[in-house]
């Protein structure tokens, strides 16, 4: 079975040109997996992996596709997250043509089990929430827990008897596109990838992370281009300029620290990146929070109304920043601070 073949840090086949070239204009009739198959068909998927020296490179293209469609880059975002997770932890190739999730949200009282057959197969039974793209794709990562009660991941091919996707679990308007259903095994043929623990333990599991602040920050800078234009089409305001004006300091101070961000996993892959990634993610939603609330109020009720894309990033950017855990990432944040011999905020 061929592979993909992983690009190197300096592929140039992802650009915003070849990104524009695919999807010229807001396409209300294409559906998320549709677009997604176009970027994989021409090649967009292969970026550079985390850690290896190109990752703002990584983190420019998902916040390029979340400028267009935040369903797509949520869809994008889990298949090239796929690809990296196999090479990082040495999983089986990607086969050619294939569309990967990553579904490893774990659903409160509920756990995939994966179990040994006596013949020697693995297989998968239970109940994964929130699996983005599920009708669509054709495999996924799962994550699971075997007869010791060990996290564990493991591969499945979704186009066989044990996988049934539901049309349960999903009633968000936001996001409504990526279509994140519950998916229930039964007796599913899977493969184990990696030992038990290995996906949360690998350096790039907060890579990942941090790669999601970029996409926020992606779509936020869209929203904020709307501000932009009207600034420069209209007469003057003082109020609205006001807002461009704050809009662009958070902006900018987010994407400096995502820049840097990138450069310090480059520099240190192994280095655990925790901190980095959960600084990264609260600095970026909190951004993207007000660059939501102020460029709306700016711009007033019109291109929530009368603009398709602008609206639908308005919906979907609430709905796909509560993938941080707000208050409770600020305490942990906080206590790797606090156990600092000294403070880390010197200029």
């Amino acid at each position: 079975m061929s592979s993909t073949t992983f690009a190197p840090p300096s592929s140039p086949r992802f650009s915003q040109a070849a990104l524009s070239a695919l999807m010229p204009a807001p396409d209300a009739t294409a559906s998320p997996i549709d677009k997604l198959r176009r970027l994989l068909d021409a090649g967009l998927d292969q970026l550079p992996l985390p850690g290896h020296g190109a990752t703002l490179q990584r983190w420019q293209a998902l916040a390029a596709v979340a400028a267009i469609d935040l369903s797509l880059l949520k869809l994008y975002e889990g298949h090239t997250d796929a690809l990296a997770i196999l090479a990082e932890i040495d999983g089986p190739g990607a086969p050619a043509g294939s569309s990967w999730g990553v579904w490893c949200a774990e659903m409160p009282g509920a756990r995939v089990k994966l179990q040994k057959t006596a013949d020697g197969r693995h297989v998968l039974d239970g109940r994964k929430a929130w699996c983005s793209g599920a009708s669509g794709l054709s495999h996924a990562l799962i994550s699971c827990w075997n007869d010791e009660g060990q996290a564990c991941l493991a591969s499945v091919t979704m186009a066989q008897p044990g996988v049934h996707v539901t049309d349960e679990g999903w009633h968000a308007v936001g996001m409504a596109a990526c279509n994140s259903v519950d998916v229930t095994f039964s007796a599913a043929r899977a493969f184990p990838v990696g030992a038990p623990g290995a996906y949360l333990e690998r350096p790039g599991f907060w890579h990942g992370g941090a790669g999601i602040a970029a996409a926020w920050y992606g779509a936020a800078c869209a929203i904020a281009s709307h501000l932009h234009a009207r600034a420069q089409q209209a007469a003057p305001d003082p109020v609205r300029l006001a807002q461009l004006g704050q809009i662009d300091c958070a902006l900018r101070a987010a994407g400096a620290l995502l820049r840097e961000a990138a450069a310090e996993i480059d520099r240190h892959p192994q280095r655990d990146a925790m901190g980095l990634a959960l600084r990264v993610r609260l600095a970026v939603e909190d951004t993207a929070t007000l660059v939501l609330h102020q460029a709306t109020r700016a711009l007033g009720a019109g291109p929530l109304c009368r603009d398709a894309q602008f609206a639908r990033l308005a919906a979907d950017l609430p709905v796909f920043l509560r993938q941080s855990h707000a208050e409770r990432d600020q305490a942990l944040l906080g206590s790797i601070i606090a156990g600092a011999e000294e403070h880390p905020w010197s200029l």
